[in-house]
């Protein structure tokens, strides 16, 4: 439709499937670049800067809204230089440009619209704007003159704003180190908030729109298991049973949509996010390794398995995220009204399918339409319709595979196909995981052919880049893309024991350290020596729906520190603790991520093993280690007979070869006697 309006732009050049979808507006959209900037400068105009992500509803609607149309076209293209961006691709501006609009307008989201001077330097943002007045809203029209001209007519006060924004911008990223002592309080501390801001309920954390907080729930697990609190795990199994049962979840396809809504997590916001369900399976596989419940390790391999269906590249990456629209229409692709479904099934069939799963003649979303959510119980079903609970389980069964394949008829969601190398780095963690916990060695070699393209396809000259679509790789990564990446590779490290994964982290350790690492205040900033320099560089150490690349890179550096020898890793791990640590004590809900990381400094628990790793005996001790929740190891692996590299493993230099396999466990400053029985071994790592 957009192509035959005649409009081709030079988004038309670009690799990002969001910038792409702009490519025909009318709008003279520019990507971020020199020849944006330059002619900013030229013609002495204020930048329109919009950043969105090809999944976000609401970027859709202002497209449909304003972008597509001509006259508003054309008051953006005679008023400003038009520049869109991808905040997938450039998680750097998005960053940056989202701190002003929170500073100007006390919120933020996406669309995000800024305004800029040609320096570069934000003086008015907002998120959405209505083609028209609506709601207490301005339309855009009238935004667009209104803020032309003050740029143009005041520029004494634009340039005090400016002056004001730089500061402003600088003091948001500007942490100073702590000398506190690092302990157990600020857990203790962190655990009270969360409990405080708990959903009894419905689970989670907070009021509607509500979202999956998975680093939160992973957290409260580490703290049960450190302290033994009931109340942490029950938190966290209340929000996972719910989050399970709700419509956020897909319960025919697998996989968890971006967000609730409302409380009960019933109506998603559909889009379904690969970081999501990265972080979510592996919130449901510790879940299951510390609880022993088959429906969370159920959740979590169907996640897996949606990943592996619909979200996996040929080439062996994954892609980004999946639309919430299908057709023009939110949710379309999802919903059911109870006369589809009784069509498909069988009134006998239907009927029991939408007792179980809450469908209705008046639906719960418009037009008689129904979001599926676990409505009532197993039992309280068999018992209404006198069957038994295991042939009514025989039923939804069938039932959710015959849905399935008639959804798949359906016009699908948009899926934006770019990989990129921070969430690949997600999700292959997630892999070795399911392989981890469920022994199904298809997920590990999923995750192995993931991390070959990235280190054969994303890496240029040593440098991990940022994105890959089509064939074309562009723009140099970010902490973020090592941090992930790297602690992917030390995981396959630890499923396999092939020493190659360990070198390339280790390797590329190394590289982030050079290049992202703050040698005079220690942390990771954001964007490295050979990014391109902003206005403000900031280490960014928010675990928000992505944890940050501090908090995982803290992870990495204590993990690399005890598997090579490095002692001077575990100072900068320190360090780092030390840097947010007034974060950590006054806002926990922010660094869930981060206040595992420091459990995980306070108490890890190294676990080696002597034996050759395709012996039965010690894949039958691996299963054992694998199997349990032991969020705090370090895991290690020799071989008889073959010589340790340099100053690695030392933790298992002094124990020798031995006859059997053998399993050296220490959990802080102790180390138990060796482990050569897989019985004995279970009851020491519980």
């Amino acid at each position: 439709m957009k192509e035959e309006r005649g409009h081709t732009n030079r988004l038309a050049h670009e690799t990002s499937p969001y910038l792409l979808q702009h490519a025909h507006n009318p709008v003279d959209w520019y990507p971020w670049g020199e020849e944006a900037l330059a002619q900013a400068k030229k013609e002495d105009k204020p930048i329109l800067l919009s950043i969105g992500y090809s999944s976000c509803h609401w970027c859709h609607v202002m497209e449909k809204e304003s972008f597509e149309n001509e006259a508003i076209a054309r008051i953006m293209n005679e008023r400003f230089i038009n520049i869109k961006v991808d905040r997938e691709e450039r998680p750097d501006l998005d960053e940056l440009y989202m701190n002003a609009v929170q500073v100007m307008t006390g919120s933020g989201g996406w669309p995000m619209t800024v305004f800029l001077t040609p320096d570069l330097v934000p003086f008015h943002a907002g998120t959405y704007f209505p083609p028209e007045d609506r709601g207490g809203m301005p339309g855009f029209p009238k935004v667009l003159t209104v803020v032309s001209d003050y740029y143009r007519n005041r520029r004494v006060e634009v340039e005090k704003m400016e002056a004001q924004m730089r500061q402003a911008l600088h003091q948001m990223v500007e942490i100073v180190p702590s000398r506190e002592t690092l302990d157990e309080k600020i857990l203790v501390k962190a655990f009270e908030t969360f409990e405080s801001q708990f959903d009894p309920t419905c689970g989670g954390f907070g009021r509607a729109p509500k979202f999956p907080n998975s680093m939160a729930l992973s957290f409260l697990l580490r703290y049960w298991r450190r302290t033994g609190s009931k109340e942490a795990l029950r938190m966290v199994e209340i929000s996972l049973e719910k989050m399970a049962n709700g419509g956020i979840y897909d319960h025919l396809g697998g996989g968890f949509h971006r967000y609730s809504v409302d409380e009960r997590w019933l109506i998603p916001h559909f889009e379904k996010m690969l970081y999501d369900n990265a972080l979510l399976s592996r919130t449901y596989f510790e879940a299951y390794q510390a609880t022993r419940k088959e429906r969370y390790g159920r959740v979590a391999e169907e996640i897996l398995n949606y990943v592996l269906r619909d979200m996996r590249s040929p080439e062996g990456g994954f892609y980004s995220n999946q639309d919430a629209d299908s057709e023009g229409e939110e949710g379309k692709f999802y919903v059911w009204t109870r006369d589809q479904i009784r069509e498909i099934l069988g009134k006998e069939k239907g009927t029991l399918f939408s007792a179980y799963y809450g469908v209705s003649p008046q639906g719960n979303v418009e037009g008689g339409r129904n979001v599926l959510s676990v409505a009532s119980s197993l039992e309280k079903v068999s018992e209404l319709y006198g069957m038994s609970v295991s042939e009514l389980e025989r039923v939804l069964e069938e039932s959710r595979e015959r849905l399935f394949v008639e959804r798949e008829k359906r016009t699908k969601p948009g899926r934006d196909e770019k990989i990129l190398t921070s969430w690949n780095g997600l999700m292959i963690s997630s892999f070795v995981d399911g392989f981890k916990v469920s022994g199904n060695e298809e997920y590990l070699d999923v995750a192995i052919k993931a991390a070959r393209f990235i280190l054969q396809e994303m890496r240029k000259e040593g440098d991990l880049m940022r994105a890959y679509h089509k064939g074309r790789c562009r723009l140099k990564g970010y902490s973020e893309d090592y941090a992930f990446f790297i602690q992917s590779l030390i995981d396959l490290y630890e499923a396999t024991f092939e020493m190659e994964w360990l070198r390339e982290a280790d390797g590329l350790n190394q590289r982030m350290m050079d290049q992202f690492w703050d040698e005079k205040d220690g942390g990771f900033f954001f964007t490295g020596k050979e990014n391109e320099p902003l206005i403000a560089r900031s280490k960014n150490p928010y675990d928000h729906v992505i944890p940050s690349a501090n908090s995982v890179g803290l992870f990495n550096l204590i993990r690399l520190a005890s598997l090579t020898g490095d002692g001077s890793l575990k100072e900068k791990a320190e360090q780092t603790l030390h840097l947010f640590h007034k974060f950590l004590s006054e806002h926990p809900s922010g660094f869930a991520n981060m206040l595992s990381g420091l459990s995980f400094f306070l108490g890890p628990e190294e676990i080696g093993i002597i034996g050759p790793k395709d012996d039965g005996k010690t894949k039958s001790m691996l299963r054992e280690i694998y199997r349990a929740y032991l969020p705090n190891k370090i895991l290690c692996l020799k071989e008889p007979g073959k010589p340790i590299e340099g100053d690695w493993f030392p933790f298992l230099r002094e124990k020798g070869d031995q006859e059997v396999p053998t399993v050296f466990v220490c959990k802080g400053f102790t180390c138990l006697p060796p482990v050569r029985d897989e019985e004995e071994l279970r009851k020491i790592l519980e």
